[in-house]
């Protein structure tokens, strides 16, 4: 009994992706794989963007222009409000501002659930 496969063919080429001594996706991280199966390798080697938000204010480009140094430029929120941490702009949890080796960190307090993350999307 003979057995098929969904896996189409590749030739040498196809495996020569990128430059020889660079680390990326080779040809075989993209090989098809049924619905649902993610190289986990690959997934978690994308870069994201991560930011830390303290809050933000909306002002008239007049107000803007006349900033200089020393100006004060208020915020929507409140001194001891969590700051929320970002990745990719999107809300993914909150905390405060925390010291780690004279570089400022932050330790989260409350982190959203995947399923309020989805709704925002």
């Amino acid at each position: 009994m003979s057995e098929t496969t969904d896996t189409p063919e590749t030739s040498p080429a196809d495996d020569q992706v990128g430059a020889p001594g660079v680390d990326g996706p080779t040809s075989e991280d993209f090989k098809y794989s049924h619905p649902g199966n993610i190289n986990a390798d690959v997934l978690q080697n994308i870069s994201v963007s991560l930011a830390i938000e303290v809050g933000r204010a909306q002002i008239k480009i007049k107000d803007l222009m006349r900033l200089t140094q020393g100006s004060v430029v208020e915020l929507d929120r409140i001194a001891g409000e969590p700051l929320d941490l970002l990745v990719n702009n999107t809300v993914v949890a909150q905390g405060e501002v925390v010291l780690v080796n004279d570089r400022y960190g932050i330790r989260l307090t409350r982190v959203v659930p995947s399923t309020d993350r989805l709704k925002t999307i």
